[in-house]
């Protein structure tokens, strides 16, 4: 799937995005204002896709003072059709949102990243997905030691302890991370490439200010876990 224009997954012409665009926008819109929100395509394109869009039924244009305007009709049977192009991205998050919230053991906190975040990636970009897990017993916080690591005890890091993973459920949790690999291509097309790391971790990269804590601060589409986890410094309390 092209994740900048998704709609080339069903249609190379431009009468999908415009579609999208109409749809998303719900309101009557300029040529100018749509070939505005296009992720390709010239003013004129815009122009004759619309025309055809019109004689088809599925928009309708009427003249709005000295400007002419277009919005989708609604009442067409086919008009459900654009909503679902103007949906095609968040499709695929929500069935991220629904398959992370039913693992068990869940992912602490989730979220897309990259240019699939961003909506700048084509048909050939990975989608990138952050995974942050609970620690597994015995794992080690670079947050507790100026030097660097030092081991998990039970009078270490009291925020995680009751969350930690046993080894059996670290077992489940990357049969889960597998099976997501498989997912992901079947609903996109694209690869999925998964960052994963323990809480201690993505704890870290938050008070470091890392690049990818940075990155991730601005473009991230969350999918699992808590809000508090993308930008607090000591996660939830």
């Amino acid at each position: 799937m092209d994740l900048t224009d998704p709609t080339r997954a069903v249609t190379a012409t431009l009468d999908g995005p415009v579609l999208a665009v109409l749809a998303g926008a719900g309101k009557p819109m300029t040529v100018g204002e749509v070939a505005a929100l296009m992720p390709r395509g010239s003013e004129i394109g815009v122009r004759k896709s619309l025309a055809r869009l019109v004689e088809q039924g599925i928009v309708r244009a009427t003249e709005m003072g000295r400007n002419r305007v277009h919005e989708l009709n609604r009442d067409h049977v086919a008009a459900p059709v654009a909503d679902a192009l103007a949906g095609l991205r968040l499709t695929v998050w929500d069935r991220l949102r629904s398959t992370l919230g039913a693992w068990n053991p869940k992912p602490v906190y989730g979220c897309v990243f990259g240019s699939a975040a961003r909506g700048d990636g084509d048909v050939h970009s990975d989608i990138d997905l952050l995974l942050v897990r609970a620690p597994v017993a015995g794992e080690t916080d670079p947050r507790r030691s100026p030097a660097g690591l030092t081991e998990v005890t039970a009078g270490d890091a009291s925020e995680f302890m009751a969350d930690q993973l046993t080894s059996r459920q670290a077992s489940k949790w990357a049969r889960q991370v597998g099976q997501l690999h498989e997912l992901v291509p079947a609903w996109t097309g694209n690869p999925l490439q998964v960052l994963e790391m323990s809480a201690f971790e993505w704890a870290d990269h938050r008070r470091r200010r890392t690049p990818l804590f940075t990155e991730i601060d601005r473009d991230a589409i969350q999918v699992a876990g808590e809000t508090s986890w993308k930008n607090s410094r000591t996660g939830p309390a």
